[in-house]
């Protein structure tokens, strides 16, 4: 096994240049480790840039300087198609918004990011279920989104990013639209995955209550960590 962290950020920098306005600095220099089996949470206050933290570190924008490497390997120097790849296999997200589509039963909702890695839909179907057992929904596979809680369609949209077993989930504020019984329920969930399936999360949140649920939890201020 090589020697390298799963994920290192040093020194990332992110500006915004907005037309007629002074540019706007959101990250100032962030350093961030993330080795395999880490649960960690990042907490701060709406507008102190944590979920531009969390598109950068899911490849869904890029640092205005600074090095991101994953496994050693800098992604700057990455191909487009090296970083589609990554996005499909190695990092998943899971929102606040469940994206769920209203007429496809959970299964299928669970076995749609199997299709993009072109798995046989036996074995679409099977992986789907084994996931949907592992959230606590294997008597739910056929239910519609309207026909599950608010803590069942995160449930799904959990098994979604399970599903082809990546090597980080981001979970970015993925209890603000629950009430604090579900919530505490969707925190265990994650505690349990990273404890018994090694499932590496870093999970943003504006509530330190939630952010004390992981092993190690970082603040952040003004685009910067504070301890």
């Amino acid at each position: 096994m090589d020697n390298h962290h799963f994920i290192e950020l040093q020194h990332i920098k992110k500006t915004y240049w907005w037309s007629d306005m002074e540019p706007v600095h959101a990250l100032r220099g962030v350093d961030l480790t993330i080795d395999d089996w880490d649960f960690l949470a990042i907490m701060g206050p709406s507008g102190c840039w944590k979920s531009t933290l969390m598109n950068i570190v899911g490849l869904l924008d890029t640092p205005t300087s600074g090095n991101y490497l994953l496994r050693g390997r800098k992604v700057e120097a990455m191909t487009q198609d090296e970083r589609s790849l990554i996005r499909r296999e190695t990092i998943w997200f899971v929102f606040q918004g469940y994206n769920l589509l209203k007429r496809m039963p959970a299964i299928e909702q669970v076995a749609l990011p199997l299709g993009y890695l072109g798995i046989p839909t036996k074995e679409k179907l099977d992986r789907a279920a084994n996931t949907l057992d592992i959230v606590g929904l294997w008597n739910r596979l056929e239910a519609l989104p309207n026909q599950l809680s608010g803590g069942q369609q995160q449930r799904v949209c959990i098994a979604r990013a399970l599903v082809t077993d990546p090597g980080l989930i981001l979970a970015d504020e993925p209890t603000g639209a629950l009430d604090s019984r579900t919530w505490e329920e969707i925190l265990d969930l994650f505690q349990r995955l990273n404890a018994d399936q090694h499932r590496t999360i870093l999970l943003i949140t504006h509530d330190a209550h939630i952010g004390s649920n992981a092993q190690k939890m970082i603040k952040m201020k003004d685009g910067q960590f504070i301890d």
